[in-house]
Parts: structure tokens; C-alpha cells; sequence
């Protein structure tokens, strides 16, 4: 890929909480239409990266690339508005609500009149139409999408997370351990909503322990050790035992 210019790059990050160095000069390359997972033990600096470039967190050092051009995420409001979604291991939905205000969260339509004026009332007619075309796209099957999502199974939810960010991703996706804690038929369900996101022409960022998830799924692997980038592997050269022992250190990248 390298006559293609990364959608998404991080040079040189580094962040430090006191005396813990936990990105000792990060990098990272997505490029377009592609699934990069990214693996590493625990402490390895995986979660430090994606909170930077989802903007949760500022790098002392280093620059973000968005399309070539360094950004500057204060918040994670920052990311969002330059078409950055993040999935997180705790979701961040709200379970009391149901699956179309979940899909709106924070962006809800409200209802104008013939002239434009924007009232305070919900639009909610307009959100479960559109999400019940999102999750049609996506393929994810719920019974009604004004269930609340607390009535939802575990792989479910996921797909309410996941269909959020991808409704409003306009560049990447990240996603954060989007199969913890799933059973094989929801895990199933998440790896092939992962490859549908990627096919309606979105890259993702994708962080797993889970080894043959992760062969299975990723175009490539960049490992990483003590917080920083030690090699970028593809399922085609490397397996996963060599994968592991330059995660371990066992073996030379």
C-alpha cells in the first residue's frame, strides 16, 4: 500500500501518566478500505493509541494525520466532528432508552415546522426510520428498533455500537474489544458486522486479544510492545504463533 496515502497516521506519540512512559514514540498507518488490527500484551500501549487518536486523550509529543493534514483533537467531540468513531469495551449506551435513541444519542432530530424552525420536540418518527435502515444495511436482526436496548443480548448491544458509529464515521472506525465477552453465535455476528462496515468502504482500527479473530478478520496486524510499534505483520507472511512471540518478545520483528 505504500502508493497509497494513509487515511489515518500517528508519528512519533508519546504520553506519560507521571513516571509511567505509556507510548514511547507510537506509530500507525490505516489506510483506505482496510481492517488493522492491532495487537499486544496488556501495558503494551494498544488502548493509550486509540484514546489519542479518538481524542480522549492528548500525546505529549508526535502528530495525528487525518488525509495528510496534522489535527489536533482536544476532545473526543473533535474526532467525531472530523468522522473518527470510537467503540468502547463499555459501549456507552444507554440502556433505558431504546435502539433508534441510541442511534441518536447526542444527535437527536427534532421536529421543524413548514418554514424550518426547529421545535424542541423529538423527531422520533424520522430516527427509527433511519436507523431501521442503517441496521437493514448492516444486516444486524432485533425484533423492533423501539426495543430498549436493555432487553438486548450482549452481541446485540454490540450491534447497537457498532451501527452507531458507523452510521456517523465518515472516515474511520475504531473499535475497542468488540468481541470481549461474547459467546461463539454473537461473536460470529460481530466479526461479520466488522467486515460490513469495512465493505461500505470504511476503514476500521480493530483491538483484540483474540488471535484467530484477529487472522481472520485484519488485512494487517501491527504488534505492539512496551509502547511503541515493533512490526506490522499480514496473515499471508506470519502465523499466529510467530505473531505472539514478537508480541512476547520471544522473537525478533
Amino acid at each position: 500500500m505504500n502508493d497509497v496515502a494513509p487515511i489515518l497516521e500517528a508519528r512519533g506519540l508519546v504520553k506519560s501518566y507521571g513516571h509511567v512512559l505509556a507510548l514511547r514514540g507510537a506509530d500507525l498507518e490505516l489506510y483506505p478500505q482496510e481492517i488493522l488490527a492491532i495487537i499486544g500484551d496488556n501495558g503494551a500501549g494498544k488502548s493509550t493509541l486509540i484514546k489519542a487518536l479518538s481524542g480522549a486523550i492528548q500525546p505529549d509529543e508526535g502528530e495525528i494525520l487525518l488525509d495528510s493534514e496534522p489535527v489536533h483533537f482536544r476532545t473526543p467531540r473533535d474526532a467525531r466532528r472530523a468522522g473518527i468513531e470510537t467503540v468502547y469495551q463499555d459501549l456507552a449506551v444507554a440502556p433505558s432508552l431504546d435502539i433508534a435513541s441510541n442511534i441518536f444519542l447526542g444527535r437527536e432530530v427534532r421536529r421543524t415546522d413548514p418554514l424550518g424552525r426547529v421545535f424542541r420536540m423529538l423527531d422520533k418518527r424520522t430516527m427509527r426510520r433511519e436507523a431501521a435502515r442503517h441496521f437493514a444495511e448492516l444486516k444486524i436482526g432485533v425484533q423492533s428498533i423501539t426495543q430498549p436496548v436493555e432487553d438486548l443480548s450482549g452481541g446485540q448491544r454490540q450491534g447497537v455500537a457498532v451501527a452507531r458509529a458507523a452510521t456517523w464515521a465518515q472516515r474511520v472506525v475504531i473499535m475497542d474489544e468488540p468481541t470481549a465477552a461474547l459467546g461463539v453465535k454473537e461473536t460470529r455476528q460481530v466479526l461479520d458486522l466488522i467486515s460490513r462496515v469495512r465493505e461500505r468502504g470504511l476503514p476500521v482500527i480493530l483491538i483484540s486479544h483474540d488471535m484467530p479473530n484477529v487472522f481472520e478478520l485484519a488485512d494487517r496486524i501491527q504488534i505492539m510492545r512496551l509502547g511503541r510499534r515493533v512490526a506490522v505483520v499480514t496473515p499471508q507472511t506470519h502465523t499466529m504463533s510467530q505473531a505472539v512471540a514478537i508480541m512476547t518478545g520471544a522473537e525478533a520483528a
